[in-house]
Order: C-alpha cells, then structure tokens, then sequence
C-alpha cells in the first residue's frame, strides 16, 4: 500500500483560509467590548461613613459630603487638595473632618441653614 501524495492547496483554497480567518479576526475584535461590558464589574467598597459627636454636635462625612446635626455643610475643593466651607471660608483644611470641626466652631450654638431656605441679602 503505498500512499497518494496530497494534493498542494489551490489558491481558492488558501483564499478561503484567508479571508475566514479574517472575517473572524474582525468579529472578534468587534465583539470584544461587548463581551466585556457583559461581565460582572467589580465595584468598589464605599468608604465608611465617618461620624464622631464634636462639641456636642454630631457631624456625618462621607462621599455625598458633610452633615452637621442632619444639615449639610457646603464644602469646596481647592485646587491644592484643601478644604473650604462657607461657614469658614478664610481657612483652608486638610480633611473634611477637619473642616467640619472647624465649622462647628465656628458655628457655636448656631444651626446651619436648610438647603431649601431663601438666602435674603
């Protein structure tokens, strides 16, 4: 028994091959994102809440910002990675923790205005 010689690839064949392989190539890569987006993203833990009871005023910070007794303060970011509020605004502080103190501090006895209330000048 002897064996028959294979027969070398026509050109259609090797065409063939060609464009098969990158007509799945191309599906490949256009389905990519979507297959990532598919997969279950990792999300990141919050960051815990951070409360304390500073001169008898209780302050909440977390990511939505800070509270003071319920109300929020308005804090802004410096461009030095500082923090300001308009309860203290002359004075920048290193953390929101700090600022908040301050602003209780500041603030004495006194409440911080509701967000919905009218400023009148």
């Amino acid at each position: 028994m002897s064996a028959v010689p294979a027969a070398p690839p026509t050109r259609r064949a090797v065409l063939r091959t060609a464009f098969t392989a990158a007509v799945l190539a191309g599906t490949a890569a256009a389905l990519a994102p979507v297959l990532r987006a598919r997969r279950p993203r990792q999300t990141l833990t919050p960051a815990p809440l951070s409360e304390e009871t500073y001169r008898g005023r209780h302050i909440a910070v977390d990511r939505a910002g800070i509270r003071i007794d319920g109300r929020p303060l308005h804090v802004m970011r410096r461009a030095d990675g500082s923090y300001l509020s308009g309860v203290n605004h002359f004075q920048s502080f290193g953390t929101p923790l700090e600022l908040a103190r301050a602003a209780v501090d500041e603030l004495g006895t006194v409440q911080l205005a509701s967000a919905s209330a009218p400023h009148h000048g």
